[in-house]
């Protein structure tokens, strides 16, 4: 994609979608408010969490993708409570344990306690999901991967958000084989959803989205492998503007990968999710001509 059509594709989304500025002293007037009440919270949630979930940190690697990605991992471990980490996009984002993997799919259905973010092309195909296994996927625009319904309100660290009540369904597991228990979370303001999946029970699935938080100072690393370039790989250079509008900077490494057409990302570190300070360096490694 040149970049006109980038540019052109960026301002058609944008028009679509009424997103105001972020707004930053209220997020930071919230946050300060609520830190001390969240982190007596979250200890005694994530003690119960890392002693009772069992999850993977192998990852797979999307189509077209070449190397996988490392693990999506905060950059501020101080926010959270040792063995849980942030993932996030915008000012949003979430916390989980450690020692869940990210992106960790089997014909579209997670098989281990996973984060799904950036996830890109992936093959469907018969594939129940196991019993036990969480997974939290996030997102930016309005939700549309899945059939997202307001049914109320609330505030999380001074910021409005409208959730979509937990229900449980058999039909959730497209085999029949077992319940699935789904929740949302969408922050209008800051163009972010969360999905929580589970096929435990619905506290899971509230138990999950309870941990959200919004950091003012903290903005999460974008996704690249769901830029759309009419079925081709992301580039760098298409990859570059979403880092610039989320505060960041790029830094581009090339490899020599025969095969590969000049410029297709393998990977970005940090990667997508991880919440990093404004102005932080993205290192973007392209194929090389």
């Amino acid at each position: 994609m040149i970049e006109s059509k980038l540019t052109e594709l960026l301002e058609r989304t944008g028009d679509q979608t009424a997103v105001g500025p972020p707004p930053l002293d209220a997020l930071r007037a919230g946050a300060a408010r609520r830190r001390h009440r969240r982190t007596a919270a979250w200890s005694a949630v994530s003690a119960l969490t890392v002693a009772a979930v069992i999850g993977g940190t192998t990852l797979l690697a999307t189509q077209g993708s070449g190397d996988p990605s490392p693990p999506v991992a905060t950059a501020t471990p101080g926010l959270v409570p040792a063995g849980m980490r942030l993932v996030g996009l915008g000012h949003a984002a979430i916390a989980v344990p450690k020692n869940w993997g990210t992106n960790e799919l089997t014909c579209a259905t997670p098989k281990k306690d996973t984060v799904l973010i950036d996830v890109g092309a992936v093959t469907l195909c018969g594939m129940p999901r196991p019993v036990g296994v969480e997974s939290l996927e996030l997102g930016r625009g309005v939700p549309q991967v899945f059939d997202f319904h307001a049914e109320e309100t609330l505030e999380i660290d001074g910021v409005r958000a409208e959730r979509q009540r937990t229900t449980c369904s058999d039909e959730g597991n497209f085999l029949g084989q077992g319940t699935i228990c789904t929740g949302a979370v969408f922050i209008p303001s800051l163009d972010v959803w969360f999905l929580a999946e589970s096929s435990t029970n619905a506290e899971e699935v509230d138990r999950m989205l309870g941990r959200i938080v919004v950091e003012p100072d903290l903005v999460g690393v974008p996704g690249y492998r769901a830029i759309d370039r009419d079925g081709k790989q992301p580039t760098g250079e298409d990859y570059a503007p979403l880092l610039e509008q989320a505060g960041l900077k790029a830094e581009f490494r090339t490899r020599k990968s025969p095969g590969y057409p000049a410029g297709t990302i393998f990977t970005a570190v940090p990667a997508p999710g991880t919440m990093v300070a404004p102005g932080a360096t993205v290192t973007i490694t392209v194929a090389g001509s």
